[in-house]
């Protein structure tokens, strides 16, 4: 593997952000990324601040199915006969993406509103030790454990990772959630989509820069396929 990518593992084992391009041909956006495992409130004071877009946390699909949490556009079609207009508002006009990773919205029961920070990195860590705890757990002790410690709607967004991952797809979902897998962490990243002060997508050129100045390791989509598909983990 590269050295750029033994810089992101280490920064990522030791509670650091890395930024992730997807590509060119698809979102062409940036997303800064920490370990979920690792997050605290000023990670999310961080992403808030530097990076400005929406703050997502990934789930493995092992995690996702054992919990049996739902992509939010199946939970859609199945409503259109109650909710018509739910069947007018279907993405099928995006030109870069045909799967939404999106799915439910929750905060921990011990938040209280949710969004503020200390709220937010709250739901994330204790998710993400739900999600290694309940890796010996049956799916009904599961998802009674999710249920006595998460509320949904919330705060948080939940963006289900494709199974396959890379072989699937090749969002930012997909691209972080197996960078934290070669780093040998559990698979959730909290990702945030950087914006610049035009009120567009920070610049590919600007993220560089910004990573320099900042020291913190970028990567192109390109780098995590390569490194995926000469892993054990594509087999």
């Amino acid at each position: 593997m590269t050295s750029n990518l033994q810089d992101a593992f280490r920064a990522l084992r030791e509670g650091k952000f890395v930024l992730i391009f997807d590509s060119d041909g698809r979102e062409a956006e940036i997303d800064m990324v920490i370990a979920s495992e690792k997050v605290q409130f000023n990670s999310i004071r961080t992403l808030r601040k530097e990076a400005g877009g929406l703050i997502c946390t990934t789930i493995p699909s092992e995690t996702w199915e054992k919990l049996d949490i739902p992509f939010l556009a199946e939970l859609f079609a199945e409503s259109y006969s109650k909710y018509p207009v739910l069947q007018e508002l279907a993405p099928n006009d995006l030109p870069y993406d045909t799967k939404s990773a999106f799915s439910l919205t929750v905060n921990h029961r011990h938040t209280f509103t949710g969004i503020p920070d200390r709220d937010r990195a709250l739901t994330i860590s204790e998710f993400s030790k739900l999600g290694k705890r309940i890796s010996n757990m049956g799916a009904e002790e599961a998802r009674e454990e999710f249920g006595k410690e998460f509320r949904a709607p919330g705060h948080v967004f939940l963006l289900n990772a494709q199974p396959g991952l890379l072989s699937s797809r090749r969002g930012h979902t997909e691209l972080s959630t197996a960078l934290l897998t070669m780093a040998e962490m559990y698979p959730s990243a909290t990702i945030c989509e950087m914006m610049g002060d035009d009120g567009k997508a920070l610049k590919k050129e600007k993220a560089q820069e910004y990573a320099e100045r900042f020291k913190i390791p970028y990567l192109d989509g390109a780098d995590i396929i390569d490194a995926w598909e000469s892993s054990k983990w594509s087999e």
